[in-house]
């Protein structure tokens, strides 16, 4: 029976220790969303801070709506991330592929040297990148936005991981029912690996979505503006108007949200012999 108590205890200790942490990280988003629903009358800089607006109130997401073309930057910030996504799971999927599955001369000296390219920071390559995508004529576009995150070293490394670890005896009962590599490539290695495809469709879909420098560079077209650069309008149209900034941010976060709900489930470790039909 102490031994019942004292698990017990060290459950509800571990789960309170637990719930702490996570309201200390949901407190900046709780906060930014009570700062969108106080009306004009509140102080949002009291001492002490309060977290329940007063008088809440939808009118900021409306002025904001309003004021800026915001459906114009949702759409255009949907289109971006569905498209990375898109392309960049196409493209590190190609790459993984052969890294992981086939035999060639020098294939872990392209790994080694593809995954060392993680350590390099965007802002060093920021420069040579803009001007290959001028010369490409991409500048001012849809795919001059998504252009630098067509693939990535990471999406190429997670993707080979998984490619490892699908058993040879799969691969092995495809050929000897004639598939072409083409042909086991995506009807049994990408179905089989269809955990770690949804992991970095996350991964890539939140890097797009919340991307604002290299937007802000390739783009000067407002028509074309993602949702970033649109809630950093903000600031200047409402003379720092924390509640409407706090408005358009919700905006821009809730898509984000609501993809990790959604896919949430679909992480999670799946038999690899699904791959395998009939």
């Amino acid at each position: 029976m102490l031994n019942l108590k004292n698990s017990r205890l060290q459950t509800l200790l571990i789960y309170g220790i637990l719930g702490a942490i996570a309201l200390f990280t949901l407190f900046p988003l709780l906060w930014l969303i009570s700062t969108a629903l106080k009306s004009p009358t509140e102080n949002i800089l009291q001492s002490p801070p309060q977290l329940l607006p007063s008088q809440p109130t939808f009118n900021n997401f409306s002025r904001v709506w309003e004021s800026l073309p915001f459906g114009q930057y949702l759409y255009n910030s949907l289109l971006v991330a569905v498209l990375t996504v898109g392309l960049n799971l196409l493209f590190c999927a190609l790459a993984a592929y052969p890294l992981a599955r086939l035999s060639f001369v020098g294939r872990d000296g392209i790994f080694i040297g593809m995954v060392s390219t993680i350590m390099i920071p965007f802002q060093i390559v920021m420069i040579p990148l803009y001007i290959l995508t001028v010369q490409l004529g991409l500048r001012n576009s849809y795919l001059g936005i998504i252009f630098p995150s067509l693939a990535s070293a990471f999406g190429i490394f997670l993707l080979r991981q998984a490619f490892m670890g699908v058993p040879k005896e799969i691969e092995e009962a495809a050929r000897l029912d004639g598939s072409s590599e083409l042909e086991l490539w995506w009807h049994i290695m990408l179905p089989a690996i269809r955990p770690a495809l949804i992991t970095l469709a996350i991964f890539v879909f939140i890097g797009a979505w919340s991307d604002f420098l290299w937007p802000l560079i390739v783009i000067q077209d407002e028509s074309l503006y993602t949702l970033p650069l649109g809630v950093a309008k903000l600031a200047g149209t409402f003379s720092l108007d924390w509640r409407l900034v706090a408005a358009g941010s919700v905006i821009s976060i809730a898509p984000v949200l609501l993809l990790f709900l959604f896919l949430q489930r679909y992480i999670v470790p799946t038999d690899s012999g699904s791959g395998v039909k009939g």
